[in-house]
């Protein structure tokens, strides 16, 4: 299998899962990697669902062998703005020594890499016993609203599998790989203020009215104290600490809280009390604004006041954080401070818990982890320093991938992340890319890990 060429081809299918008008890119991007899976020699389903399929790809064999899934996502994010592009987002080019173009770091290329070890790897040895099972979804990019379902209906199958393999989260450089061991859960809410009955003319009624803005302003101001915590009662109940060797193993990023700073281009970071920046974005809850709005956005000026504003929030939430008790405390607060003479919605969003797995050999790590987990931590920790050049490091990542949190609520599966996308990636932004010497390494890397998972004692179930 050429990586290259059949990233460029995936690439090509503009898979933007929100958007009803690629739903032919939709199609395209699934055949694209229905064919691969076939040309690897499994055994491919595509699962209905009410929006976009899923591809189930199956290499069976005796119940004795290990069983590895392996997880992807092909759809992608919008490519808008599509003028801050330097080549058009759905025409990918090789240049630089990375492709660049719509999900060519998120998630297409790392998902393709671990197709390209597992074809070379059985190429090799087709008699390999392990058996494999690919899970590709088309909707990650808006959440996994099918995946439930998909999860409540496979449970069986997928519950007697030994761990979850997959590449979606984010590593420092190309040269320095992170095997991802937490990811902070997710809650969300729109807060809508209401006052007049439609805008007015803020000459002839501003002063007697209170302007929506203006509430909407000291609401949200006063969601954080002066040292930006969040100044919610009970929004830290539970939150459960990192560990000496998590904030041990941070040390060793080859990344300075000033290199960080001067890389986001602040004057300063911004951090709660009792973390730095590099610490806060992997170990802390967050609540943060991502969208604001709410009278005239035009140019130049209106002088109007206006009916309705609004605000999208969402809660990033640690080990230890229930997300319907943060969700309940964050609304009651709003609900409380939002100003007379204004009305308050809320819509609330699907909230889903942190997510946190403990590699083998720590002092926290549970004494019944499953021993085909520990050896795939094990394995990966080996086969990245022999592809690499350099051992992985373990962190957690400040994002969410909700979908894990699911399969492990599900099916107790446990995940081995392991990152293949840098902040130079541009994920989610004009100019993806994914780099090719990153790419082949880990395509080794993955070869090495499931050639020598197969066969091992699975243990006690």
């Amino acid at each position: 299998m050429d990586l290259v060429r059949e990233l460029i081809d995936y690439v090509k299918h503009p898979s933007v899962s929100t958007d009803p008008a690629f739903k032919a890119g939709m199609d395209g991007a699934r055949e694209h990697i229905c064919g691969l899976l076939k040309q690897a020699g499994l055994e491919v389903e595509v699962v209905p669902t009410p929006l976009h399929p899923i591809v189930l790809g199956r290499r069976r064999g005796p119940k004795e062998w290990p069983h590895i899934v392996l997880y992807g996502h092909y759809d992608v994010q919008p490519a808008d703005p599509l003028n801050l592009w330097t080549t058009p987002a759905f025409e990918p080019v090789v240049r630089d020594g990375k492709i660049w173009g719509r999900g060519t770091a998120d998630n297409k290329g790392p998902h393709l890499v671990a197709v390209a070890a597992l074809t070379r790897l059985l190429k090799r040895r087709p008699d390999l016993p392990l058996r494999i099972t690919f899970l590709i979804e088309g909707e990650e990019e808006i959440g996994s609203p099918s995946f439930p379902e998909f999860l409540h209906n496979h449970k069986a199958e997928l519950a007697e599998a030994d761990c979850v393999l997959l590449s979606d989260t984010a590593s420092p450089s190309a040269d320095q790989i992170v095997i991802t061991t937490g990811l902070r859960g997710i809650i969300g809410l729109e807060v809508g203020l209401t006052g007049p009955r439609s805008d007015l003319h803020s000459g002839l009624h501003g002063g007697a009215v209170y302007n929506p803005i203006q509430a909407l302003a000291e609401l949200c101001a006063s969601l954080h104290d002066a040292d930006n915590a969040v100044a919610i009662d009970g929004f830290y109940d539970g939150v459960e600490q990192p560990t000496r060797w998590e904030r041990e193993e941070l040390r060793k990023l080859p990344l300075s809280e000033d290199e960080y700073r001067r890389f986001l281009a602040v004057d300063e970071l911004h951090p709660a009390p009792g973390l730095d920046g590099l610490e806060a974005v992997r170990f802390a809850p967050t609540l943060e604004f991502n969208g604001i709005g709410g009278g005239y956005q035009g140019k130049g000026s209106k002088t109007v006041i206006p009916s309705k504003v609004f605000a999208k929030i969402t809660c990033r939430l640690v080990p230890g954080q229930d997300p319907v008790d943060v969700h309940t405390k964050v609304a009651a607060a709003i609900r409380a401070r939002s100003p007379k003479g204004v009305r308050a919605e809320i819509i609330e969003m699907q909230g889903n818990a942190a997510y946190y797995v403990c590699p083998p050999d720590r002092p926290n790590t549970p004494k019944d982890q499953n021993p085909v987990l520990a050896r795939a931590f094990r394995e990966a920790d080996k086969a990245i320093a022999e592809a690499f050049g350099k051992a992985p490091l373990y962190l957690r990542e400040g994002g969410s991938v909700p979908i894990i949190g699911d399969i492990r609520r599900e099916t107790g599966l446990d995940s081995v992340m392991i990152g293949l996308f840098t902040p130079d990636s541009n994920l989610h932004a004009p100019d993806e890319n994914f780099e090719l010497r990153m790419a082949e390494r880990a395509v080794n890397a993955y070869e090495k890990v499931l050639e020598r998972l197969a066969g091992t004692d699975r243990g006690p179930r």
